[in-house]
């Protein structure tokens, strides 16, 4: 199985940590966001895994240099110009497609951290056959993604009293907080209509829409937490000194 880490973004919500790095080189319990990553993806037995970087790059190109990229195969995908997240996996789609074998991949957030069990997405997401199984939690968040009775995606909704936006209907409707951590098929990446700076997101609702298998995994069970500001940063470090999490 291959991976990609989503790391590209300014961490413009870590600043001042981000002043001189990039946010994937932010540390928590002395270890960055990204050797983090990369050790849990490789734990679950992932040992090909690309990057995409932009702000402070070279910085994490030559960290992974020292570190003789924790002894997996990372190559690192550069984007002159950010492409958010869908953009930047049709950017480095070819190394999902250069085997030629259909196998999912994992696509992972470098600011989350988790005991998400990855390899139970695999396993769901391919008895399953969706086009991508997401993995989300029942919790407060900013922006929510809409489920029907058979967990597939049909709409979003900004914050909890937002307007849902649905894209197909349902009998009814679960929101839920989407966790950074998804399986996706090779065959999606075709599929990618969208082209420059775009959300993954945009490209499975247009996939619901059209009736495609966009399909939630429950991990409400699971410790999760976002990395994305610094004093979310100072609780995981207290949630590891109460073994709730291994850094």
């Amino acid at each position: 199985m291959r991976a990609m880490i989503l790391a590209a973004g300014l961490g413009t919500r870590l600043r001042p940590l981000t002043n001189d790095r990039p946010k994937a080189l932010v540390e928590v319990g002395g270890r960055t966001l990204l050797e983090i990553t990369l050790r849990r993806l490789a734990y679950f037995g992932i040992r090909e895994v690309i990057v995409n970087v932009h702000h402070f790059a070279d910085a994490v190109v030559e960290y992974l240099r020292k570190n003789n990229n924790f002894g997996i195969r990372v190559d690192v995908s550069r984007e002159d110009v950010l492409l958010d997240t869908g953009g930047g996996l049709k950017n480095a789609a070819w190394f999902f497609l250069e085997s030629g074998e259909d196998k999912p991949f994992l696509l992972h957030n470098v600011d989350v951290i988790s005991t998400i069990d990855l390899q139970h997405i695999l396993r769901t997401h391919q008895e399953s056959g969706a086009l991508a199984t997401l993995a989300v939690q029942e919790r407060e968040t900013s922006r929510y993604l809409l489920f029907d009775q058979d967990n597939q995606l049909c709409g979003r909704r900004a914050g909890r009293d937002g307007a849902a936006e649905t894209v197909r209907p349902a009998k009814t409707i679960q929101a839920l907080a989407f966790s950074g951590i998804h399986v996706i098929s090779p065959r999606l990446l075709e599929m990618m209509k969208e082209d420059g700076a775009f959300s993954i997101i945009t490209t499975y609702l247009r996939l619901a829409g059209e009736g495609k298998k966009i399909s939630a995994l429950r991990a409400d069970e699971y410790y999760w937490r976002d990395m994305g500001k610094p004093e979310n940063i100072a609780q995981a470090e207290r949630d590891a000194e109460r073994e709730m999490i291994r850094l």
